[in-house]
């Protein structure tokens, strides 16, 4: 396997952040997101440097096939250390791109799958392949998507799907997240990146300012989907239940969960 990795590469006015973990589709570790996290952190205060946009994509193909799960036996058991992963890491890493003053463009390819549709829910303009696959199929492994992440999808791609993903593990194509408002534009596999630098040019030609403000009144539209504290604090007591060992077990072990 090959270092997991978020790197930054800058052409002009664009910033390409492009997430990496080789062999996993782009699978995002505990180290992706604290990257994910520094790498929006800092275009936050790069937004005088003549920055005016944000492309996000995947490395070789495909967007994000979720979180690495072979990392997960190691704190997930644990509520704390669940807890810790989700608030501190996980949550971190989204919120600081949703505080990004920049427009932020998701260049989709292949899966966009659990984290990966969390990521993509972040950005404010969505591309996508026609063979993209989009889920969040955790319920497979025995436990559920965090409330802040969950209602953050909710408010991206709507109730219907968003309770079919996370109900019964429902996988869709793009032409149904592009039917549910998700997606901007539905391309031929090989336009996609194209039309992502394309469209963040566009951008990247317009006020920025202007941008800026828009950016601020999205999220105070956004505001009203966080959860409370109360539903927070037992969102976690899940950790050590038969149920989210078994499901992390088997997909580890390449078996049909015994729930």
């Amino acid at each position: 396997m090959g270092e997991s990795t978020v790197s930054l590469r800058r052409e002009g006015p664009v910033a390409f952040v492009t997430l990496s973990n080789a062999g996993r589709l782009n699978a995002m570790t505990r180290a992706m997101w604290r990257e994910l996290r520094a790498v929006f952190d800092g275009i936050g205060q790069a937004d005088e440097a003549g920055l005016r946009c944000v492309v996000i994509s995947g490395e070789g193909g495909a967007f994000c096939a979720g979180g690495d799960i072979s990392e997960y036996p190691s704190f997930r058991f644990d509520e704390s250390s669940l807890r810790e992963f989700h608030e501190n890491e996980v949550w971190a890493a989204l919120q600081a791109m949703l505080d990004c003053p920049l427009p932020l463009v998701a260049q989709i390819e292949g899966a966009c799958m659990g984290a990966g549709i969390e990521i993509a829910s972040c950005c404010d303009i969505r591309l996508a392949g026609a063979s993209a696959k989009f889920g969040a199929p955790i319920a497979k492994l025995g436990f559920p998507m965090a409330p802040r992440e969950a209602a953050l999808v909710h408010g991206a791609i709507g109730d219907v799907l968003a309770r079919d993903m996370l109900l019964a593990a429902g996988v869709h194509g793009a032409q149904r997240l592009y039917d549910a408002g998700f997606l901007l534009q539905v391309l031929p596999d090989h336009e996609v990146p194209a039309a992502a630098q394309a469209h963040a040019a566009r951008i990247a030609a317009l006020a920025p300012r202007a941008a800026r403000l828009h950016k601020r009144t999205f999220a105070m539209l956004k505001a009203g989907a966080q959860t409370t504290e109360s539903l927070l604090a037992t969102a976690y007591d899940y950790a050590d239940s038969a149920e989210h060992r078994e499901g992390i077990a088997a997909f580890l072990a390449k078996r049909k969960p015994n729930f």
